[in-house]
């Protein structure tokens, strides 16, 4: 029990969770970065996360008898996941298709949309109440909450779901 209660062992246990904190929130950058097609930002976050986690991997294995060396390694792993998403909403990389249901002010909400510089394409559509307008919008993800304060100003009874897309060709991004 002593060497629980010594100053090395608790360093080495904050030095493994920030390891591992790190570790784990580059290795959720790098899957989103891999599932956008990012190669070379992969490559690099890839490399660093493996260097770190050898690094934490190595201070435990060296001290299993220190339990603090185990829960610093799962505490920083559990952050690392959450502080990587937060990182990764921060930077928003990517593109979003945005599907609007207006129930009734469509036409006023692609005037606006467009006014705003995005790309918005029309559809005709019938729902349980009547005509609707199906508006199709594609953005970049750093710019939904733009399109989400139109929407909700033009018309909060819109109705709009969301969904990250890759762009294969042509076609109008605002860059």
């Amino acid at each position: 029990m002593e060497v629980l209660l010594s100053p090395a062992a608790w360093l080495a246990a904050l030095l493994i969770f920030f390891l591992r904190v790190i570790d784990t929130a580059l290795a959720t950058l790098r899957m989103i970065y891999v599932m956008r097609g990012r190669k070379w930002v992969s490559w690099m976050l890839g490399f660093a996360q493996s260097i770190l986690f050898v690094m934490a991997i190595t201070v435990v294995l060296s001290d299993l008898d220190n339990v603090l060396n185990v829960i610093g390694y799962a505490a920083g792993f559990a952050t690392g996941g959450l502080f990587g998403m937060v990182i990764e909403e921060k930077l928003a990389v990517g593109h979003t298709h945005l599907q609007i249901v207006s129930p009734h002010n469509g036409a006023r909400l692609v005037d606006m949309l467009r006014e705003g510089g995005f790309a918005v394409t029309e559809i005709p559509a019938r729902g349980k109440d009547g005509v609707v307008h199906l508006l199709s919008c594609y953005v970049l993800r750093k710019d939904i909450s733009k399109v989400k304060e139109i929407i909700n100003r033009v018309d909060e009874d819109a109705f709009v779901t969301s969904e990250d897309v890759t762009p294969v060709r042509r076609g109008y991004w605002r860059a």
